[in-house]
């Protein structure tokens, strides 16, 4: 071991030792995460997640724009992008379609961004589907 190699690895009053690498999550995690951020980055479909959520019951297109306030096409596009990501499940029920909100998607989304942070989770790590 050359002479300057051995110092570096000796132990010096007042000096910091280097911490162990530190490593980010996953690339498939990171993705993930990264699209519930985005989902959640309007607030439009933050109304809809929580009118969802809170709803305790599928609703119409119609009702969730009586909720919020904006257009029919405006919600059936949120409704979409929701959809992508996992956080609304959507079903048909005759000639409706029914919206209902994804309860193990938004349970771990306060996981996911304490792991981003990389605070402790208040929940083991599980993505929807995950066995």
């Amino acid at each position: 071991m050359d002479e300057t190699r051995r110092r570096d690895r000796i132990a010096r009053p007042g000096r910091v030792e280097p911490r162990a690498a530190v490593q980010p999550i996953d690339r498939k995690t990171a993705d993930t995460y990264a699209a519930w951020f985005k989902a959640l980055a309007d607030g439009t479909r933050v109304q809809v997640v929580s009118l969802l959520a809170r709803s305790g019951r599928p609703l119409t297109v119609k009702e969730i724009v009586a909720a919020v306030a904006v257009g029919q096409s405006t919600v059936s596009e949120h409704l979409r992008q929701l959809a992508a990501v996992g956080f609304v499940l959507a079903e048909d029920r005759g000639t409706s379609r029914l919206y209902r909100i994804n309860k193990e998607c938004v349970q771990a989304f306060p996981t996911a961004a304490d792991l981003v942070m990389d605070l402790p989770s208040p929940v083991p790590p599980r993505l929807p589907g995950d066995p």
